[in-house]
């Protein structure tokens, strides 16, 4: 990662590092099976293929399966779709910036493109005279209406456009199918359509904030995209935008993006740990969805880390959120309401977690974070905290009653009221704001 020099690209990141929170939303046309978003296709690597009756279907045929996977723009017609709900709904669990799949691997684009007919807003998809089928639209003004930060996911790769995916040969792994380098007049017909798509995005949907590019394999020297020539056409469109060329590295990857883990201590570099809330990155029937208990406390760990959190949700095919989200979701706006302080504006800050506790910082505070067991409904009487020796005031968030503290053998010792051990201010994690702390190095 190249460290910047441009004062609006600093400035912009700077102001990301401190949101903390932001949602991501894969939606496409691969939601009507409930299906792995585009994978399927790719004969080297179907991911969730075999699960799916449509594979039965086509009788194991890669071709037939293929084109049903490509059909589903004709069966995509999401009736429901309410940004708006949407947005409240990430507003109040406390996120503060959204990415939004505009197009993923498969070519669906669900923004109204002049590039390609395999779109949202084709006659050949139902959704088509719909009000509002142009949904990057709807959703982007949505979400900016609730003062989110705005996120273009974008996909580099495009399976379904002929100058990336030859029909007439063999397409069976996510790379191009044919040779960029022997086939330079063909390369450079699919660098002038990403290039014409990513200009639309930044010229006509408002204000953007970052442009996440996804397929990391379409890089230097196979498949060259022209890094610095879209650096500059976001820019001039976009000036401060920040730009995710997701796993490439160099000076078009602004932060670093783990996908579906959480390192185990600060990076070097700005991150974000994105991460799906059910088991899969698309909507999937019947998914399973991580606890509320377990996703608070990755946005503790994560922020004791100096990191942000891109909690993923894929919508159904009507355009609703699993009943499970959407109470997941109210459950950490319950948390966030006494809790938000602790996790806004904050700094990674030694030892950033130590057994079922972190730390961070803002200003002059120090904020501790008692994570709770699986079966912990309270705060024990105690809390030992062995990374500060002692504090001038410890006050325990939503909750206004006495705690008492002390230097116990060489370590802060807080002793827990009985009020707040039968009535804790939340669930799940609490936390403690600490003035005057002196932190053991």
């Amino acid at each position: 990662m190249t460290e910047q020099t441009d004062p609006s690209v600093i400035r912009k990141l700077q102001w990301w590092q401190e949101l903390k929170f932001g949602l991501f939303i894969h939606w496409g046309i691969y939601s009507v099976w409930g299906a792995v978003e585009s994978w399927p296709i790719v004969d080297k690597e179907p991911y969730g293929r075999d699960s799916l009756e449509q594979w039965d279907q086509s009788g194991h045929d890669t071709e037939t399966f293929m084109q049903m996977y490509f059909d589903q723009n004709t069966l995509f017609n999401p009736t429901d779709f309410d940004p708006e709900q949407w947005a409240k709904a990430a507003k109040d669990a406390g996120m503060k910036y959204l990415v939004f799949t505009t197009k993923h691997h498969d070519g669906f684009c669900m923004y109204d493109t002049q590039y390609t007919d395999y779109r949202v807003t084709s006659p050949d998809c139902p959704y088509h005279s719909h009000p509002d089928a142009n949904i990057t639209k709807r959703v982007f003004d949505a979400f900016r209406e609730q003062g989110f930060g705005i996120g273009i996911y974008y996909s580099k790769a495009d399976w379904h456009c002929p100058d990336y995916w030859d029909p007439e040969s063999p397409r069976i792994a996510s790379t191009a199918n044919y040779d960029p380098t022997k086939h330079p007049e063909r390369w450079k017909r699919y660098i002038r359509f990403v290039h014409n798509q990513i200009t639309e995005l930044l010229t006509e949907y408002g204000p953007v904030d970052l442009l996440w590019l996804d397929a990391g394999w379409v890089k230097v020297p196979r498949e060259d995209i022209q890094m610095a020539k879209i650096a500059e056409i976001a820019r001039t469109a976009q000036p401060g935008i920040l730009i995710v060329d997701r796993d490439v590295g160099g000076e078009f990857e602004n932060y670093r993006t783990p996908e579906q883990k959480v390192p185990e201590a600060p990076l070097d570099e700005p991150w974000e740990t994105c991460m799906t809330m059910g088991g899969q990155w698309s909507y999937k029937p019947s998914d399973h969805y991580k606890s509320t208990r377990e996703l608070i406390h990755l946005l503790v760990d994560i922020a004791a880390k100096g990191g942000n959190l891109l909690l993923n949700i894929g919508p159904d095919a009507d355009g609703n959120f699993d009943n499970s989200a959407n109470n997941r979701l109210s459950e950490i706006a319950e948390w966030m309401k006494i809790n938000k302080e602790a996790i806004y504006h904050t700094k990674a800050t030694h030892p950033y977690k130590s057994n079922n506790l972190c730390v961070t910082q803002k200003s002059d505070l120090i904020y501790v974070y008692y994570l709770a067991g699986k079966d912990e409904e309270g705060l024990p009487e105690n809390v030992k905290v062995d990374f500060i020796r002692k504090a001038a005031k410890v006050r325990l968030l939503g909750n206004d009653a006495a705690i008492h503290h002390q230097s116990d053998e060489g370590y802060l010792a807080i002793s827990i009221p009985q009020q707040c051990r039968i009535s804790p201010p939340c669930e799940y994690v609490w936390v403690f704001e600490i003035i005057g702390a002196e932190i053991i190095t």
